[in-house]
């Protein structure tokens, strides 16, 4: 213990003498001591969702019989141990966040983009959020203020120090609206599509991939051409990255929206 004791005082003591005598090592102290206090002064909850999920009904195979309304009347299946299908992270990324996999939780080019294009237009025309600025607001949505927007920005950042990526998509996918009492990928495809994620087409994918981006707007009830014209436009994009091939992307247009 005694040995112990003097090696914690002779590395005290060296710190202090090196901040005393290099005024660049006590900033560096100060900004480090200061990221660990914002760090810890953001508020986030844990686990991130804290949701009452539907009541499913399996079979031998584990395939679902029945759902139920949770608690809320929504379709709200709960977290699979699958990750989300190639198709729908493919399209999502491409519609909502090309950089998702690059940028720390916010993108600081799209930020400035949006703060540029909001003066000059003299309203809120775009927020620049990543998914994970948007898994920040669905974990407590608030209203769309400047202050709650620095809070977002925070809780982002915090959430990929915690969490990989492929959580992150996930927990985005599994909590994000779908239309009406609809949340989450998996009830989407059940309810849309009467399939499981795994089983989804290129169009089913991307219909679902740019629903979440206005669901009360673009519904498939309320207005099915607008959800088309949307879908059909990420297709092409999807044509245009080479995601989807010629003759894929072709017979992906043939198919109807829900």
């Amino acid at each position: 213990m005694h040995h112990i004791h003097g090696l914690i005082t002779g590395i005290f003591s060296i710190v202090t003498t090196m901040l005393h005598s290099n005024p660049k090592a006590r900033r560096a102290l100060f900004i480090l001591a200061g990221a660990l206090l914002l760090f810890f002064a953001v508020p986030l909850p844990s686990p991130l969702f804290q949701r009452q999920y539907s009541t499913q009904i399996l079979d031998a195979d584990g395939e679902i019989l029945r759902v139920f309304l949770n608690q809320n009347q929504q379709w709200l299946l709960p977290p699979g141990t699958q990750p989300p299908p190639e198709k729908l992270e493919r399209a999502l990324l491409l519609f909502e966040d090309r950089y998702f996999y690059y940028h720390p939780g916010v993108n600081p080019v799209a930020l400035v983009r949006a703060l540029w294009q909001n003066i000059s237009q003299g309203k809120i025309v775009s927020g620049a959020s990543t998914l994970t600025m948007q898994v920040a607001r669905l974990i407590r949505p608030k209203a769309r203020t400047p202050v709650n927007k620095l809070l977002e920005i925070a809780q982002a950042v915090k959430i990929e120090l915690l969490y990989s990526k492929k959580e992150i998509l996930a927990a985005w996918l599994n909590h994000a609206p779908f239309g009406g009492n609809i949340i989450g990928y998996q009830a989407a495809a059940l309810r849309y599509f009467g399939k499981t994620p795994g089983q989804l087409s290129w169009a089913e994918a991307a219909t679902l991939a740019v629903l979440p981006n206005a669901p009360g707007l673009i519904s498939p009830e309320k207005s099915p051409a607008l959800l088309r014209r949307k879908r059909d436009r990420l297709l092409h994009r999807l044509l245009q990255t080479g995601a989807i091939d010629s003759s894929t992307y072709h017979l992906a247009l043939l198919e109807p929206v829900p």
